[in-house]
């Protein structure tokens, strides 16, 4: 049973039933799930051919990899390895125009960019294939999957030869929600309270193979120190496989999110490239670009600047896992994460983790503040203490602002608190300073709504009534 991805299937079965030559590509991270979802789109016999590129080897290793392919499902040993790509491309022509069933037939070749190695044209050959010859068979359905996403957006996308605009369509494979998280891991027999769950997600993501990992026998402690922190762990070597997957020159994606890590605002580009000591230039540019439409990375503003003031924060939640902890711990104590019970540095982790979850959700969120269809954008904001001086205020920061169409803004405040949060009188009083800077300052005409966002919920005293709206983590785990 396929957890989600409810619109890729149905759009790859769109393309199935086409009676026009389709090519598909499906792209993203690695370990998102994208072979297992073109694998159960269709039915075996749908395929005509899998091949799967091989990462970091030499051309005459990918051909005769793809030869072994066409021997496999051909039944025919005779087909010899080409010397280049336009020869085995020629092949599997011959081969396809050999195997006409009548009907449609799915051609799947699997981390093609891995292909593409230094001085092999294999982009120029593929793109002869297709244009050629495989856009004009009505029978055929061409998916293609790749996890170095830079090479799909800036290879095969942004390809102003033959290929340019060729994909009918393209699907960017997005990790997990929280609630399909819950799904599959209760498929997984994995049984969590939702308040551990957020936590999974904190560490990994709606990754579907880093959350096979976990062993329902294991409490969740033991399952991360397992996964994490034991020598040759479950995932101890994941950082280095993740980045050198999905993008060529992989260390300058690397010094960026190490550089972002460091950061819990966010940074400017002037800032990365200060802190990441690379080079200020449109290769620095293009690969924050790639960060950014890999999600990996967020961009956003502050409330009332202008682009140039563009912010960018890191939004994976593993890598910031990765640096929070794993970086510096592994292999030292392998029960390392049980340890860590009520440990500040846990603590203000979670803090920080559940603001870019929450960022993550902002459908579930703004869904559960009934605006769900209501025009609206989400900034943050903050403003220093020297700014206010002329009016006696303290500075102030804020988490989230939903600026809406419809005259108000909710001006969130997110806290991962294992109870119910309490609003005593000295956070009542920091609260209404942010509402009476934000409007000193913006000099706003909108409503402004204070809204909580918490686990449990505000635990109603004589301070709570400062909150006008509330959303819990169970509103985040809506469809």
């Amino acid at each position: 049973m396929l957890i989600g991805r409810k619109q890729e299937q149905q759009e790859l079965r769109r393309l199935f039933a086409s009676d026009e030559a389709e090519l598909a590509v499906v792209y993203g991270r690695r370990r998102v799930g994208k072979t297992y979802l073109v694998n159960h789109a269709f039915n075996d016999d749908e395929f005509v051919l899998k091949v799967t590129g091989l990462h970091n080897a030499r051309l005459a290793t990918q051909l005769e990899n793809f030869v072994k392919a066409l021997r496999e499902y051909s039944g025919d040993e005779s087909w010899v390895v080409p010397s280049n790509w336009m020869d085995a491309f020629d092949q599997l022509k011959t081969y396809l125009k050999n195997t006409r069933t009548g009907h449609k037939r799915v051609l799947f070749i699997d981390e093609l960019p891995w292909m593409d190695t230094r001085g092999s044209h294999f982009l120029e050959a593929f793109e002869w294939f297709w244009n050629s010859w495989g856009c004009n068979q009505s029978d055929l359905l061409l998916v293609i999957c790749g996890s170095a996403t830079n090479w799909i957006i800036n290879r095969l996308f942004k390809q102003k030869g033959g290929l340019y605009n060729r994909a009918g369509s393209k699907m960017f494979l997005r990790p997990f929600t929280l609630a399909e998280t819950e799904q599959y891991l209760t498929k997984q027999g994995i049984m969590l309270e939702r308040y551990e769950i957020a936590q999974v997600y904190m560490m990994m993501g709606g990754i579907p193979y880093y959350l096979k990992q976990l062993e329902p026998r294991r409490t969740l402690a033991d399952n991360i120190d397992n996964c994490f922190f034991r020598t040759n762990g479950k995932l101890w070597d994941e950082f280095d496989n993740l980045y050198d997957t999905l993008f060529l020159n992989s260390e300058v994606y690397v010094r960026i999110v190490e550089a972002l890590a460091s950061k819990r605002m966010g940074l400017t580009r002037e800032e990365i490239i200060s802190l990441s000591k690379l080079p200020d230039n449109g290769s620095t540019s293009q690969a924050l670009k790639d960060l950014v439409k890999c999600g990996f990375v967020r961009v956003y503003q502050y409330y009332g600047r202008k682009t140039k003031g563009q912010t960018y924060q890191l939004a994976d939640f593993f890598t910031l896992f990765y640096y929070r902890f794993i970086k510096n711990n592994y292999g030292q104590d392998e029960h390392f994460w049980t340890h860590m019970i009520d440990n500040p540095k846990k603590n203000n982790w979670l803090g920080y983790s559940f603001e870019q979850l929450v960022k993550e959700h902002i459908e579930q969120v703004k869904a559960a503040l009934g605006i769900g269809s209501v025009l609206s954008q989400q900034s943050s904001w903050f403003v220093e203490k020297r700014d206010l001086e002329n009016v006696g205020m303290n500075g102030a920061q804020i988490d989230l602002l939903i600026d809406r169409r419809d005259r108000a803004i909710n001006l969130c405040e997110i806290k991962f608190y294992s109870g119910e949060f309490i609003i005593d009188k000295d956070y009542s009083l920091n609260l209404r300073n942010k509402v009476a800077a934000f409007k000193s300052v913006t000099n706003t005409r909108k409503a402004v709504v204070p809204t909580m966002i918490t686990t449990f919920g505000v635990k109603p005293n004589m301070y709570s009534g400062i909150v006008q709206q509330e959303v819990l983590l169970d509103d985040l785990f809506a469809f």
